[in-house]
Parts: structure tokens; C-alpha cells; sequence
């Protein structure tokens, strides 16, 4: 197989090219994110054995491919020694494919170890550590304000003990206004992205491994994602997965 139709089967968070190019960038990126940065080491060594055993794979099956057309040719006297030599190359490949694939297989562990490049400018730490970009208005000050939950329920939009009891905790029904509400949310997305020249999509909601791996979500988090074992398939949570 080509190193290039081999990379292209392996889609992930991070861009090889912007590895290869920018692994200083990426080492950042991961001080930033506070991950470990030695990943980006392991990814590039990963990604070196990688391409070095799909090019000695394929190097071992051209050369096979040659010396079965020339046991057609051969004299009777050569016959038998290029014959030999068609045998132990065959064994080669089949050993080069093992540790190709073995290769490919430690290259994909590495790259979905690592998450998207932080953008240029965002600030290191986690949720507590944000900068305010802009603030438009001032917030009103409403006197002995609700929670969106009392104040969903009273209004009747929602109803939590009814959603928990069907499917347990963090499910809830929404009712009347409420469910007319997030319709109308829906379409006024819909509308606001078609007259900006989108085209509308209704994925599917179940992918396979790759898929789901394609787009970083097998990696750290696999346990917070839902799979149907029989059919090894997974649910996917937000658009980009089957859209990617």
C-alpha cells in the first residue's frame, strides 16, 4: 500500500503536515492544554516507523512481483533457484505486512493521543483561567431571579421527574411551549444557515470505529461516548462526526 493512501486512511485531530512542519507548535499546544508534550516525540517516531514500513513493504512486494515474472522466463536450469527466491520473498512480505501493520497500529494509538492546536492567543489553564473579549450591554437586574430549571417548570416547559423516571438522571420531557420553542430554535438556525448559502444535512447518528476515531473521540474519552456492541457502532453526539 502507498504511504500516501496509507496516511489517508488515518484521519485525526491533528494535522500530520502541521506536525511535521511545526512540532514546536504543537509541543506548546500541549503545555498549553496542559498535556504531556513527549507525546508530539512519540507521534513523530510513530509516524517515521510507519512510512519506513510501508516503504519496505512495498519495496519487498515489487521485488516479488519482479521474480515471479521471471520464473515465466527462465531457462529450466534457472527455474529452480529463482523459484526459491520467489519463496523467500513471499515470506518476507508476509512479515513485512505484520510489522507494517503493527506500526500502523502504535501510529494510531500516538495520534489520537493528542488533541486539536490550541489557537493563536488563547490563554493557558482550564475553565477558570478565560479572558473577557468583549462585553455588549449590561446584564438586567431582575429582583429574586430563578434557575432555568424552576423557572422552566413552573412555566410548564419542562418536566425532569418524568424524563428521570423514563431514562434516570439527566433526562427530562420537554412540554408544550418548551418543545415549541426548541422547534422554533431549530428553525431559525436552519433558516439563518440556509440564507447564508448552506446546505442543510441530516447525518446519520450512528457511525463506525473509524469514523468516531477520525475525529479524536476514541481516544481519552471512548468511555464517555455510547457503542452498540453488535453491530460496533457508535452514537454520535454532535454533527462534525459523520459530516467530517
Amino acid at each position: 500500500m502507498p504511504a500516501e493512501t496509507a496516511e489517508s486512511r488515518v484521519q485525526s485531530v491533528i494535522d500530520l503536515k502541521l506536525l511535521r512542519e511545526d512540532p514546536d507548535g504543537v509541543r506548546q499546544s500541549q503545555l498549553k492544554r496542559g498535556e504531556d508534550p513527549v507525546l508530539v516525540d512519540v507521534l513523530l517516531d510513530a509516524d517515521t516507523a510507519r512510512r519506513a514500513a510501508i516503504s519496505t513493504a512495498d519495496t519487498l512486494r515489487a521485488e516479488q512481483k519482479g521474480a515471479s515474472k521471471s520464473v515465466g522466463s527462465a531457462s529450466p536450469d534457472e527455474r529452480p533457484a529463482l523459484l526459491e527466491r520467489a519463496k523467500e520473498l513471499a515470506a518476507e512480505v508476509r512479515q513485512a505486512e505484520v510489522r507494517q501493520a503493527e506500526a500502523e497500529a502504535a501510529f494510531a494509538i500516538a495520534h489520537r493521543a493528542i488533541p486539536n492546536v490550541v489557537i493563536e492567543g488563547v490563554p493557558s489553564g482550564g475553565e477558570d483561567d478565560y479572558v473577557v473579549l468583549d462585553v455588549v450591554g449590561e446584564p438586567r437586574v431582575i429582583a429574586d431571579p430563578k434557575d432555568h430549571l424552576e423557572l422552566g417548570e413552573s412555566l410548564r416547559l419542562i418536566d425532569i421527574e418524568r424524563g428521570a423516571k423514563v431514562s434516570g438522571s439527566r433526562f427530562y420531557f420537554l412540554t408544550g411551549r418548551g418543545a415549541l420553542l426548541q422547534l422554533g430554535l431549530l428553525q431559525l438556525a436552519v433558516r439563518l444557515a440556509t440564507d447564508n448559502g448552506f446546505t442543510l444535512m441530516i447525518p446519520p447518528v450512528l457511525v463506525r470505529p473509524e469514523v468516531m476515531a477520525g475525529t479524536g473521540f476514541l481516544g481519552a474519552h471512548a468511555d464517555e461516548i455510547y457503542r452498540l456492541e453488535a453491530d460496533d457502532l457508535y452514537l454520535v453526539g454532535t454533527s462534525e462526526v459523520p459530516t467530517r
